[in-house]
């Protein structure tokens, strides 16, 4: 029997983005189980806690729909990701790649991640035309200055935004 493929697509998903959620759906059809690594310890200083992005990002996963669903886990991880990769037995990290910009900065990730797990490969996908310009860090900001996020988040998220927002 063949060896279960394992991959994890990590991020902050502070929110979870429409951009975010084409990518699960298109890395679930690729492994035979995705994890969705949440990151606990972020310098970003997320707006929502790591559970609430835990349970946003699950929500999403079974609202979009696809016979994946069961196949991925909403985890978080807290620490360097490829001690998580290896304590969960993966063996491919999932990026997903928005603009040139974004290369210069997962290509070094993936190279320090090759040199400290060479047995864990790093996989990039592009992100889908009408996605390729959407970053949660513009769409909180969208929200903070009471702007429509309707585009770029489901409208389950962007309700969450706003009574984040206003509880802040």
């Amino acid at each position: 029997m063949a060896e279960e493929k394992t991959g994890i697509y990590p991020g902050t998903f502070d929110p979870i983005t429409n951009g975010h959620v084409d990518i699960i759906c298109r890395a679930a059809k690729l492994f035979d189980r995705l994890i969705v690594a949440i990151a606990v310890n972020t310098g970003k200083q997320p707006i929502f806690t790591a559970a609430e992005r835990k349970d946003l990002v699950r929500q999403e996963i079974d609202l979009a729909g696809g016979d994946y669903a069961d196949r991925v886990d909403v985890m978080e991880v807290d620490g360097l990701l490829i001690e998580f990769a290896r304590s969960v037995g993966a063996r491919f990290i999932v990026r997903g790649l928005r603009a040139v910009s974004d290369f210069d900065y997962e290509f070094q990730l993936a190279s320090m991640n090759a040199k400290m797990a060479p047995e864990i490969e790093t996989v990039c996908l592009m992100a889908s035309d009408k996605h390729q310009f959407i970053a949660s860090s513009l769409v909180k900001e969208i929200a903070r200055l009471n702007g429509d996020v309707a585009p770029f988040v489901s409208p389950r998220i962007s309700r969450s935004l706003v009574e984040k927002l206003a509880s802040k």
